[in-house]
């Protein structure tokens, strides 16, 4: 006779005998809430969530330098930073803000560049970068990727920050809503291009946006800095191209990551980067084709199984 074993013990068995994977977080490191940033971390958030047993979460940070700091310190999974930052945390430059030197960071992918955007008020009388001297600026967080900019742009143009009549070292959002105030004349944003902030600042103030010729892009001496323009029309009243300098951004993991997850996350990046371009235009410059770019920090193993199975490493 057989014998009849209850659906309830079945189900005890299968139970047993088949563990459930263990759930993964996966905390994405952004940057203020009025950068490029944070809008591309929610969409890569949103897409990560989707990935079976990862539960995602996005942080509003102050960029660059933090989510470095936080990827080496296990705090999160994926972040967003600039190239100079990158380079500066894998050599631990403490001035900069890393106390050692940051060896578990591991790339993902290059992704697109930030453009150094230095906008003054129309009416401040400011053109050039000289024209700056004497007059109130702010230029990011403290120790942000941003901020780091400024710095470099600053002394290749021959200048420190005692050569400002005040420096404010804020975010985006607050920087512009001091300009709205004539708190201060000018604002060093380091972003995509049409970011939030000074679109923002451009509906409500007339604005300049101050040229970085050439020549001083050659004189910062690190090869993560090129030349670049900024289009016309990308702010409001700009009628015409102005030259800049970009950096690089990459999206960083750390070695702990398992390679599963960082493929996962690679994959989930370039198989739906229509979602990333709807959050913001910046992401439409991330190509595939571009993105096992050199980094100054080894790319994870996961990353480059996925860039292998698309043809781009051998």
């Amino acid at each position: 006779m057989r014998r009849i074993i209850p659906a309830a013990l079945v189900a005890v068995s299968l139970s047993i005998s088949l563990p459930a994977r263990a759930e993964q977080f996966v905390n994405v490191l952004t940057g203020g809430t009025s950068g490029v940033y944070y809008p591309l971390g929610v969409a890569l958030s949103n897409i990560y969530g989707k990935i079976p047993e990862v539960k995602a979460s996005v942080q509003a940070t102050k960029a660059s330098v933090e989510n470095l700091n936080l990827l080496s310190q296990g705090r999160g999974e994926i972040g967003f930073t600039l190239g100079d930052s990158l380079s500066q945390a894998w050599d631990g430059n403490e001035e900069v803000g890393f106390k050692a030197k940051q060896d578990k960071l591991r790339s993902i992918a290059g992704i697109y560049p930030n453009y150094i955007q230095i906008v003054a008020a129309a009416d401040s009388g400011i053109k050039t970068l000289a024209d700056l001297k004497g007059k109130k600026i702010s230029v990011g967080a403290p120790k942000s990727g941003t901020e780091l900019n400024a710095r470099a742009i600053f002394a290749a143009a021959g200048m420190t920050y005692k050569d400002f009549a005040r420096v404010e070292y804020l975010p985006f959002g607050e920087s512009v809503d001091l300009m709205k105030n004539r708190q201060i004349d000018a604002t060093l944003q380091s972003a995509g291009l049409g970011v939030a902030s000074i679109r923002d600042l451009s509906n409500s103030v007339s604005i300049v946006i101050v040229p970085i010729p050439m020549e001083t892009i050659t004189k910062v001496g690190d090869p993560a800095y090129i030349a670049a323009i900024i289009p016309a029309g990308t702010y409001g009243g700009q009628t015409a191209d102005v030259p800049t300098a970009a950096v690089q951004n990459f999206l960083v993991t750390h070695a702990g990551v398992s390679d599963q997850l960082a493929y996962d996350m690679t994959k989930g990046l370039f198989e739906n980067l229509d979602q990333l371009q709807a959050a913001h235009a910046a992401a439409k410059a991330i190509a595939l084709t571009e993105a096992a770019v050199k980094s100054p920090v080894p790319l994870h193993p996961g990353a480059a199984k996925y860039y292998r199975e698309k043809g781009l490493l051998k």
